[in-house]
């Protein structure tokens, strides 16, 4: 993975950098979103790693897929893709410049996992210290998990609060363990 991101990101970082100069960054995201999910799927990479579609075909199959105006500049993007045969770097091209979006908007999306199902009170009082903490506007997606026993898991990126009885019990555990 670590490899495909590498080659992914001189993409992403020239997508980002032409979505930032012509105002178009929550079209060239939502675009990008929907073709690495599209690419994600094995049907369709097992289409991409055929050498009997031209390549042009292989873009404009994924961009025909992608809802709503295409514009010149993205349209121009997915010919490089295709000539240099990167669309099968798209899922991490769309991964990496939702990332460089984000960090210009200072915004954030955290998933909280809590043994129980949280009240919109708690909600709104998580939300706003994680963004104080956080210094970003933050996107709160809540689910339940009963196997945590209490408390709650939080995650965003590569910084996870496992603040749960399971992980304090497993903590536990493991020191006892040692």
């Amino acid at each position: 993975m670590a490899e495909l991101r590498t080659l992914a990101r001189p993409y992403a970082k020239a997508a980002f950098k032409a979505a930032q100069e012509h105002n178009q960054l929550a079209e060239w995201s939502e675009v990008l979103t929907i073709a690495g999910q599209v690419t994600a799927n094995e049907e369709i990479r097992q289409l991409l790693a055929n050498p009997g579609l031209e390549e042009q075909k292989k873009a404009e199959l994924i961009l025909d897929c992608a809802d709503g105006t295409v514009t010149e500049q993205i349209g121009n993007f997915f010919t490089v893709l295709a000539e240099n045969r990167r669309l099968a770097l798209l899922p991490e091209i769309a991964a990496l410049f939702n990332i460089y979006r984000a960090d210009l908007e200072r915004t954030v999306d955290i998933e909280v996992t809590a043994a129980f199902e949280l009240t919109d009170e708690q909600q709104q009082k998580l939300t706003q210290a994680l963004s104080k903490k956080l210094e970003r506007q933050v996107s709160l997606a809540a689910s339940v998990d009963k196997s945590l026993i209490g408390g709650a898991i939080i995650r965003t990126g590569d910084l996870v609060i496992d603040a749960s009885v399971r992980g304090k019990l497993t903590k536990l555990a493991d020191a006892l363990g040692s």
